[in-house]
């Protein structure tokens, strides 16, 4: 082990008390009234390659809820007309540019995020997606990937095309437990 990785385990040891295991990167354990101490190794392979953080990080620890599901579930229908909404109030008139297109998608995420955070559904975790695109004739497919739960879990989607581009907006809304 390098004397840099040497010294950086020595701090971490003194900050936090904890002694890496026996077996744990080459590192014997303290001796406490002539055994080893038994103990978890704390060094990770992000501290090991170049995380540089000196400062201990103080762990949050929350009570158990045993809340397996939502109280109150995402209304899709208003999720659906928020969108509706906000892709017709900025696209309406618009004509499609290349850079415009850039930073509206960043606005129109923004806006339709503090709107679905407005409806204050607590304990979901909210991914807003937006596609502004050129209307030349081209075809073009969206597909998404994730780990879903189908009893928790929901999204609402919605599509807006004017003369010269389209739009289309998606929010997931995945239960967070």
């Amino acid at each position: 082990m390098s004397d840099l990785l040497k010294d950086k385990s020595q701090k971490r040891e003194k900050r936090t008390g904890k002694v890496p295991s026996e077996g744990s990167h080459g590192v014997r354990g303290k001796e406490t009234t002539g055994r080893t101490k038994d103990s978890v190794s704390i060094v990770s392979s992000l501290d090991e390659l170049g995380h540089h953080d000196d400062h201990a990080r103080t762990a949050v620890t929350m009570e158990n809820t045993y809340q397996m599901g939502p109280y109150k579930r995402i209304p899709v229908s208003a999720v659906t007309d928020i969108l509706k909404d906000v892709l017709t109030s900025y696209l309406q008139e618009e004509k499609y540019e290349v850079e415009w297109s850039q930073k509206m998608t960043k606005t129109i995420c923004e806006v339709i995020r503090a709107r679905v955070k407005d409806l204050m559904i607590p304990r979901y975790k909210i991914v807003v997606l937006v596609h502004i695109g050129q209307l030349t004739g081209q075809s073009m497919q969206i597909s998404s990937r994730c780990l879903w739960d189908s009893s928790n879990d929901t999204f609402a989607s919605y599509s807006f095309k004017n003369s010269s581009l389209f739009g289309v907006a998606t929010v997931y809304a995945v239960y967070f437990e």
